[in-house]
């Protein structure tokens, strides 16, 4: 096609205006600008009627989305009776919107249909868009189902739960080919039909659903929103005391929206299942306690290869989980906390650096790290033994928060992370005993402060913190 040539077409009710192509990179920021285009080229189309053609787009019928939001090929489908059924889109859009938001995994593992967020997550389109036209459905029916804005995170998981084995049922995360120009997102292990990237567009699409239902639609602006939701640094946080729509807290903001229970019927519904499938109802089961583990318990982990690390090289060896200790530390340098991913991926390959180079040690020492960004960082991880307390590494993991904590404390949701989440998780995934024991770096090494008297001063009130070495 001549460059800047325009050619009218029709799919489904829908007139796209075709002009040149050009190629996006895969990240939140140029979805986001799309939406925008979209809604600059059609300003009489309501949020509604947005989401609907986006959908028709990504061609995501279903008889699961239809038994929500209606059939496709009803022309007087309820989300048109106001606009126009012609959505204006130029070719470079059209292309870019279908092609970033249609899911599949191919044969090489490479996960498409997802975009890189700013904070470092990676999120599926799909469930989000989805998510985003079940919320503005229910306040346009001023109807709202019992856990309706679950259904689209729902829907992938019971299709994951059905076909999956117990291995491949969620997950994995995977690695960006570029954080700065994202293309390409590889996963990191066999794919499930709930990758770690649909979950998080089916929690956004959820959270986000949940709020638009309730909202005056009238005054919604969906590019705004999504800005608002992905795009915001945790400095302009700092002056927020609402934190339920921030992408960077999805999991916290979920767990606040929903509960198992909940969700274990919506799969059920999404599923078509009928109570006395006792097959079915053993998979679906089985697969929330999964999915609760993984992400309702644990916090958000940022993957070695996203912060600029290639998988840990040290074996746990003869050794197996669960250990017994966990080593709190701060890093003193880098002194100042990280605020955003582009510093903590630095910082974190600066210390790796220096403990290889300087050191002399295989990896990174820290097991984990904690940043000021909303995240916790793979270190060594569990089943790597690490290299942070002297003495100790084969018996207890050690967790860093970056900064110098001599004066001042990690802030409250970065300490949280670590006391509420990070030590669940360990122990309820059988990597840390229950009855484990927290310690400060100074008492088992004597020659330093780590992790700095205020930080120090802060994990003595701990539960699990012991006052005594119980090793010595």
């Amino acid at each position: 096609m001549t460059p800047g040539a325009l050619w009218i077409i029709t799919m489904s009710g829908i007139c796209v205006i075709i002009q040149s192509s050009a190629v996006h990179l895969r990240n939140m920021e140029h979805f986001i600008t799309a939406v925008t285009h979209l809604e600059d080229l059609n300003p009489g189309l309501s949020p509604l009627a947005l989401m609907t053609s986006l959908r028709k787009i990504t061609d995501q019928s279903d008889n699961i989305t239809n038994d929500f939001v209606g059939s496709s090929d009803n022309r007087d489908d309820i989300h048109y009776k106001n606009n126009t059924e012609q959505l204006n889109v130029n070719h470079d859009l059209f292309n870019f919107l279908k092609e970033v938001t249609h899911h599949f995994i191919s044969e090489g593992h490479e996960e498409r249909g997802v975009v890189l967020t700013p904070d470092g997550t990676t999120v599926a389109l799909a469930p989000l868009v989805l998510g985003l036209e079940y919320g503005l459905q229910a306040n346009e029916n001023n109807n709202q189902p019992r856990g309706f804005y679950l259904l689209p995170l729902a829907k992938y998981l019971g299709m994951s739960f059905l076909h999956a084995t117990t291995s491949e049922r969620l997950g994995p995360d995977g690695c960006w080919d570029s954080l700065s120009a994202p293309m390409v997102f590889t996963l990191l292990g066999m794919p499930s039909l709930a990758t770690d990237a649909v979950v998080h567009g089916g929690m956004d699409g959820a959270i986000l659903g949940k709020h638009l239902s309730v909202v005056n639609c009238s005054e919604v602006n969906l590019s705004t929103l999504l800005r608002s939701y992905y795009l915001r640094t945790m400095e302009e946080l700092d002056n927020v005391s609402d934190t339920h729509l921030m992408g960077r807290f999805r999991r916290h903001n979920f767990k606040k929206i929903t509960k198992p229970s909940l969700l274990q019927e919506m799969v059920a519904e999404a599923l078509h299942s009928h109570p006395g499938d006792i097959g079915v109802e053993s998979l679906i089961q089985k697969g929330i306690k999964d999915f609760v583990l993984r992400y309702m318990e644990c916090p958000a982990i940022i993957p070695r290869c996203i912060w600029g690390a290639a998988p840990p090289t040290v074996s746990l060896g003869s050794l197996s989980p669960p250990l017994q200790f966990l080593y709190i530390h701060h890093t003193h340098t880098p002194s100042k906390p990280c605020r955003n991913l582009q510093t903590c991926s630095r910082n974190m390959r600066a210390m790796q650096h220096f403990h290889q180079n300087d050191r002399g040690w295989h990896d990174i020492g820290y097991s984990f790290v904690v940043g000021s960004d909303g995240y916790i960082y793979e270190g060594r991880g569990w089943m790597s033994v690490g290299a942070h307390t002297k003495g100790r590494n084969t018996v207890g993991y050690g967790v860093a928060f970056i900064g110098n904590y001599a004066a001042h404390l990690p802030s409250k949701h970065d300490m949280e992370l670590l006391r509420h989440h990070l030590v669940k998780c360990g122990v309820s995934r059988g990597f840390l005993q229950k009855n484990f024991t927290i310690l400060g770096h100074r008492q088992v090494v004597a020659t330093t402060a780590c992790p700095g008297d205020s930080l120090y001063s802060e994990i003595t009130t701990w539960e699990h913190y012991k006052d005594t070495d119980p090793l010595k």
